[in-house]
């Protein structure tokens, strides 16, 4: 399910990711990682960079084609 356990905030701000969650997503030490606040507010979401890159470009090509879309239409 993608639980892997708790991680306490040292003195200087810094979390420690559970070894097996670096392992499933294949993050290595020197990785760049996205922190973003949850839509709610609640807590904070982690991705890999790239990973996020990846996302939010092939997104904007969805959007750029239902965008092509509409213009054909109108």
């Amino acid at each position: 399910m993608g639980f892997y356990g708790t991680a306490t905030v040292g003195e200087r701000g810094q979390i420690v990711i559970p070894a097996e969650a670096r392992s499933d997503m294949k993050i290595v030490a020197g990785d760049k990682l996205l922190v973003v606040k949850h839509p709610t507010g609640a807590g904070l979401m982690i991705f890999k960079f790239e990973a996020a890159r990846e996302f939010f470009e092939e997104m904007l090509g969805h959007m750029k084609g239902l965008e092509a879309q509409e213009e054909t239409k109108g």
